[in-house]
């Protein structure tokens, strides 16, 4: 064979390797093994990409639209995020009213082929929505915050579980071997709140937080919500208010009231310092600890983080969510945005 043909075949056979190695290791936002059929999915808060993360692991290029540090009930999307939701294969959604522009500006932007999933209203019955100080019945929007209820980020999961099968059928092992996983992680997520909890004394199972984000949560756990600051439309609470939270604090000797780590509240910080209470501002309810990366950055972290700062403000000992494990079942490969 002649050299120079020789010398050509080398060549060619360069450069099948350099394509062949490029589509493996895939885009690079996302960490995961994208060809022109990855399923591109969009979901909402943090936390419910987390959930979408466990179970689809690599299979899928996912992203979280709403940046973590920002308000998921005031958040509107940018122009530039209609591109972004226009590519989408899937969007997945809290639903119960949490994301309207969101939902908005997918229903006006999505390809004719993309699914718009709601998991809220597939998860809970109308009758057991619940509305109170941020949420009254009047206004019509039922309480969002069901992933903040382990039982019901099962729930999600599965749901995601299967729409994803659906849509993807060639990954449905990988799918329900990382549910599978993710299950057991969120029963002894579930079974240490509950042996926590039962280390507080009973008079201190009483919740008082900024925002009304944990009434699913104190039903599952037999806590009793007695209050929150941030009034229905979001704003600091009048003066008025502040009157009726600090001698409802006093009234009720109320142990700790929890704020935001992500949205401190000096107002807050005063009502506690004249209820004579202690002010514990470090709860997220929508944004995950740490860097995307770090293990606890994950809904399971999120949770471990939060009962751990609520049970040993309200007396109660933790020692039970230390064996837990928060890392995602199959890796980091979301993309998630984190509000600068």
């Amino acid at each position: 064979m002649p050299l120079i043909y020789l010398y050509k075949l080398v060549v060619l056979g360069l450069l099948a390797t350099v394509l062949l190695d490029g589509c493996k290791r895939g885009d690079p936002q996302t960490g995961s093994s994208q060809g022109n059929d990855t399923l591109k999915v969009v979901a909402t808060v943090a936390p419910i990409t987390s959930i979408v993360e466990n179970v689809a692991g690599d299979k899928v290029a996912l992203t979280g639209i709403v940046p973590e540090g920002v308000n998921s009930h005031t958040f509107e999307p940018t122009p530039s995020d209609s591109k972004l939701l226009s590519a989408a294969d899937l969007i997945i959604l809290n639903g119960l009213d949490l994301e309207t522009p969101t939902l908005k500006l997918a229903e006006a932007n999505k390809k004719k082929s993309a699914s718009i999933f709601s998991l809220g209203d597939k998860t809970v019955q109308e009758g057991d929505y619940i509305y109170d100080f941020s949420f009254p019945r009047e206004q019509g929007h039922p309480n969002p915050h069901l992933w903040l209820n382990p039982e019901y980020a099962m729930r999600f999961a599965i749901l995601v579980r299967d729409e994803l099968v659906r849509l993807d059928p060639k990954n449905k092992s990988a799918y329900e071997q990382n549910t599978s996983q993710f299950l057991k992680k969120l029963e002894a997520l579930d079974a240490a709140i509950k042996e926590s909890v039962a280390t507080i004394p009973p008079q201190n199972r009483r919740l008082l937080t900024y925002h009304d984000s944990w009434p699913y949560f104190a039903r599952r756990y037999g806590f009793q919500v007695i209050g929150a600051v941030q009034p229905s439309d979001f704003a600091e609470p009048s003066p008025k208010e502040m009157v009726r939270l600090i001698e409802q604090i006093r009234k009720e000797k109320v142990p700790a009231v929890f704020g935001s780590e992500v949205f401190p509240s000096p107002i807050l910080e005063q009502i506690v310092r004249e209820g004579k209470s202690q002010y514990v501002d470090q709860l997220r309810d929508d944004a995950l600890p740490g860097k995307p990366g770090n293990p606890h950055h994950s809904y399971v972290g999120m949770m471990i983080e939060n009962v751990r700062i609520m049970i040993t403000a309200l007396g109660g000992s933790v020692d039970g969510l230390y064996k837990l494990d928060p890392a995602p079942v199959a890796g980091t490969h979301a993309d998630y945005r984190i509000n600068s």
